[in-house]
């Protein structure tokens, strides 16, 4: 089930549905899903589907993550992208691959921990992690160009906004319980954004806090 074959399905699945970028399709294709999940459901890992991770999280429905990345990359590539929500550390990885540089924020340690180890194995070390509040950004390493939110908050971030260079894309879930929508969020002035709403989706809540 880890097979080139069956991976090969999944891009075939995920060009099929609409995803054009070469890039991000070739990424999906050589990372390999099933590191990312539990031994149990590894038979499940090209599926296209979100599975659970633990702490009532879980690994994104690959279509997503390949439409998030190719929204993210759209207008040429970026060099710093803040990533928040880490999880599993899929997500990351896809980035880390198409990005020089990738920040990526989890308030969850115990899922931080894993996904560093599954960087480590797969040599990326263009990405640096921090345990935080996700909601709040990184400043310290502002501004990036691209900022992808893995995690659906009720409104748009005022301090990602912020953190986001001119000329920079934020891809982020937004909403709650009575529906979420895919928004692409461009800074074109030190005050001024354009907003795109680009599909319904459904995402775990962007939480505040942390948890060790």
């Amino acid at each position: 089930m880890t097979s080139r074959r069956t991976r090969e399905r999944l891009v075939s699945r995920l060009r099929e549905q609409g995803i054009a970028n070469e890039a991000v399709l070739e990424v999906i294709r050589d990372t390999p899903r099933h590191i990312f999940i539990d031994e149990a459901l590894s038979h499940r890992a090209y599926e296209d589907t979100a599975l659970p991770i633990g702490f009532n999280q879980t690994i994104s429905q690959p279509f997503i993550v390949a439409r998030m990345t190719e929204l993210l990359l759209e207008e040429g590539p970026c060099q710093r992208v803040l990533e928040v929500g880490t999880g599993s550390g899929y997500q990351t990885a896809i980035l880390a691959v198409l990005a020089t540089q990738v920040f990526s924020l989890e308030r969850i340690r115990p899922l931080q921990e894993k996904a560093r180890k599954r960087m480590n194995l797969l040599k990326l070390h263009n990405v640096q992690m921090r345990h935080s509040d996700g909601g709040m950004g990184w400043p310290a390493q502002a501004p990036f160009d691209g900022i992808m939110v893995t995690a659906a908050p009720e409104s748009v971030p005022e301090d990602l906004l912020a953190q986001l260079a001119i000329g920079g894309r934020l891809v982020i879930p937004v909403g709650g319980s009575h529906g979420q929508e895919l928004k692409r969020i461009r800074r074109i002035g030190d005050e001024q954004f354009e907003t795109e709403v680009l599909q319904t989706v459904k995402f775990v809540p962007l939480v505040g806090g942390t948890v060790r």
